[in-house]
């Protein structure tokens, strides 16, 4: 066997060696790429080894809204606790979109289908001055622009019976008018853009089985 041949099939050995090496490391791909681990997924037993879990660190669910030393932090730390699925993050965008709701629902006198998503003290508030509006036969037309600012500014947790409350200031933009029976303006000026504040609490029973924060509570 002549020297150019030998050479050629010592070539052609090392690169299935090559081949199979790259095989083994990258593996192989049939039809789609498995979906990547979920950020909240354990990693694999055999994935631990490389690396040192360490626990106890601050939680950026909770850092990112109050104080880490917080009264607040600690409280919505142990609601994580008592409902291990429980977000801030997630709680406060669900807060966003109650806070139009309800407010809108007041203004324009519409509050049935708020029932869930009130205390019973505060429904029956609202319900007073709805019906107050209507003996006197005043009408609201308000728009809802948008929110200017979102604060969570306190929590609390209560041991005993698992309930846990947080505290939500709002700035808010909408156009606000008030008409009589006969059609004038009484109140407001729907192409003045209104600047709305308040402060609410929602409180709800961790690890219940019902998701629904109720409005617990209001001021400015």
């Amino acid at each position: 066997m002549n020297t150019p041949i030998v050479q050629l099939l010592v070539l052609a050995g090392i690169a299935l060696f090559l081949i199979f090496r790259l095989k083994n490391v990258l593996g192989s791909r049939e039809g789609y790429e498995k979906p990547p681990l979920a950020r909240n997924e354990a990693p694999s037993e055999n994935s631990r080894h490389s690396f040192e879990v360490i626990d106890g660190g601050p939680d950026r669910d909770i850092i990112d809204h109050v104080p880490e030393s917080s009264d607040a932090a600690t409280a919505l730390a142990a609601m994580k606790k008592a409902e291990p699925s429980f977000s801030v993050t997630e709680f406060l965008q669900g807060a966003r979109g109650a806070y139009e709701m309800i407010l809108m629902g007041f203004e324009k006198g519409d509050i049935r289908d708020l029932e869930p998503f009130l205390d019973e003290e505060i429904y029956e508030s609202f319900a007073a001055v709805v019906d107050r509006r209507a003996d006197q036969g005043l009408t609201v037309d308000a728009s809802f622009i948008g929110i200017r600012e979102m604060q969570l500014v306190d929590a609390s947790f209560d041991q005993a019976t698992g309930e846990g409350e947080v505290t939500v200031r709002y700035v808010a933009d909408l156009t606000y008018e008030v008409r009589d029976a006969d059609g004038e303006v009484v109140e407001g000026d729907k192409k003045q853009i209104k600047r709305q504040k308040d402060v609410w609490t929602y409180a709800r029973v961790m690890g219940s089985d019902d998701p629904n924060w109720q409005l617990v509570a209001t001021g400015e």
